[in-house]
């Protein structure tokens, strides 16, 4: 069966629509939606099987995945995150919500099927309302990937959501159509310890918060 294609305000975003989206990531659903930076295929932090299916779109083993969590604010970010310094918590409360993926210590609630003996998680709060009210909606996280595979090459179909239900309508479960997407990723900070590096410069500028 086909994707849905669901038409959501990118600034007022439907209740109604939100609903249809939250249950079907209980259901085990993988979905495209905007963020403030590029598309992304997410689905429910918890839901093995669905995870497992974003990792069959990407073609990569669940093991070797280097997900995100998208979170609604700070307040998710302690159950999933080691305890942060002084330094990193003021960056990431002046930085988000925003451009950013930032690299911290992981607890052991992170998924076991992504349980590759990695020690870190990538956190992104973004700023836009669409995901950020599926995950409040939701109760937790999503895990989130970009829907394309080479982070260097952004084609046409990255940015607008008819031409990526065109591509992903048999794969996925909906595509969100929250207007046309940005091209550059967000920029991902390794806060493992107080020398932030910048591990890949995207949308984000770091200096403007440091």
């Amino acid at each position: 069966m086909s994707a849905l294609f669901l038409e959501i305000h990118p600034k007022n975003p439907e209740e109604r629509k939100i609903k249809q989206v939250i249950e079907c990531l209980r259901d085990g659903g993988v979905i495209i939606y905007p963020t403030d930076t590029i598309y992304g295929l997410g689905c429910d932090l918890h839901n093995q099987r669905a995870i497992e299916k974003i990792c069959q779109i990407k073609g990569i083993k669940p093991k070797k995945a280097n997900f995100a969590f998208i979170c609604n604010d700070l307040s998710h970010i302690s159950e999933y995150a080691r305890s942060l310094s002084n330094a990193t918590f003021r960056l990431m409360k002046k930085a988000l919500p925003g451009a950013f993926t930032f690299i911290l210590q992981a607890t052991n609630k992170v998924p076991k099927v992504l349980d590759n003996n990695r020690k870190t998680i990538g956190i992104r709060v973004p700023d836009h309302p669409i995901p950020r009210i599926i995950v409040e909606k939701l109760g937790n996280p999503l895990i989130t990937t970009s829907i394309h595979n080479d982070e260097d090459e952004y084609i046409e179909y990255t940015t607008d959501p008819e031409l990526m239900y065109e591509k992903f309508k048999n794969t996925v479960d909906i595509v969100i159509d929250g207007g046309i997407g940005g091209i550059k990723p967000s920029t991902i900070v390794d806060c493992t310890n107080d020398d932030f590096e910048i591990v890949r410069q995207g949308a984000g500028i770091l200096e403007d918060f440091v």
